[in-house]
């Protein structure tokens, strides 16, 4: 039995396993908001249904599971004021949650790019399997954000301070080194994927030469280096409640868009950050009415989440 929604995310009962296909390969698999809202029904669905015993979630074509969200819908939308900014954001972090506490089994086939959306998408999950064409990475203060879907719960949960150079230098992990590092639990050759879901279904170190942060969002850099510290001490509830604050605040910013620009639609590799230093990012209390989102989005805020079939989470208060 399979069911589309869409033509973005297909569904598929295959045995006792609930198979999801994002299904937008031209796309490289970017998560939209329409694929969320189906995808965050289903998984809630399978969950409660006694003739499904896991979900498999993994990416059509060849060269992607799922690069991350759908950044050029979100740039537009934040560029209109459209209340896309806001929904994606906490629906995404939503479904990142129901994930990371599903109480099926949840399998991601991460073959191929998994970036940002695709990270939480999968690495929340109890099993995530790479292959030797796995390209991970959360690159996103080369676009002035920071590494959201969760990165503040489990970037800086891995070992030593490995977390916390992924997340500032938007490194690009691959193949097995997925696994090594804990982001991948298994690993097997891509061209055994397909007979790896079938028995699924039928189961009743870098270099400092690699690395620089020129060319990330100075902005970008002190809220990530922030967020992985605060992450460290919290559940993933409250982080991603933290997340869904500095995202908002990302929106209403100027990085991001101008990161968009650079990178993604002129591509001249050169974007305009404000400020354009680490040391003009000021963390003084004075700063207020600066271009200061470590300050605004870190000291003494009190956050609220509310997520369907969880109590609201209250995060204590963060004081510099």
């Amino acid at each position: 039995m399979s069911t589309k929604a869409g033509s973005e995310v297909l569904f598929e009962k295959v045995g006792n396993a609930g198979v999801i296909t994002l299904n937008r390969p031209k796309a490289l698999n970017a998560l939209n908001l329409t694929m969320i809202r189906h995808i965050y029904p289903q998984l809630k669905k399978w969950d409660k249904d006694s003739e499904t015993d896991l979900v498999i979630i993994k990416g059509a074509g060849d060269k992607a599971f799922c690069a991350g969200g759908d950044i050029r819908a979100i740039t537009e939308a934040g560029k209109a004021g459209d209340s896309l900014t806001q929904d994606l954001f906490r629906e995404e972090y939503i479904l990142n949650n129901t994930i990371g506490t599903y109480q099926k089994p949840y399998v991601a086939l991460i073959d191929g790019i998994t970036m940002g959306g695709g990270v939480g998408l999968s690495v929340h999950g109890r099993f995530r399997v790479a292959t030797e064409k796995t390209l991970f990475a959360m690159p996103e203060t080369g676009i002035g954000l920071f590494p959201d879907v969760g990165g503040g719960y489990f970037l800086p949960r891995l070992q030593g301070k490995l977390g916390l150079f992924l997340a500032l230098t938007g490194f690009r992990l691959k193949g097995r080194d997925v696994q090594r590092v804990g982001l991948a639990t298994h690993f097997v050759q891509s061209d055994k994927i397909v007979s790896l879901q079938k028995d699924l279904v039928d189961l009743k170190s870098p270099s400092n030469s690699d690395v620089t942060l020129a060319k990330m969002s100075p902005t970008s850099l002190k809220l990530t280096f922030r967020q992985i510290q605060e992450g460290e001490r919290m559940s993933l509830q409250e982080v991603l409640v933290m997340e869904y604050r500095l995202s908002q605040a990302c929106m209403r910013g100027n990085d991001f868009y101008e990161g968009v620009r650079a990178v993604l639609i002129d591509k001249d590799q050169s974007p305009k950050w404000k400020p354009s230093t680490l040391s003009g990012v000021s963390e003084q209390r004075d700063a207020l009415n600066s271009n200061n989102l470590v300050l605004l989005f870190f000291a003494h805020v009190t956050m609220w989440m509310f997520i369907k079939g969880v109590r609201p989470i209250c995060v204590r208060k963060i004081k510099l």
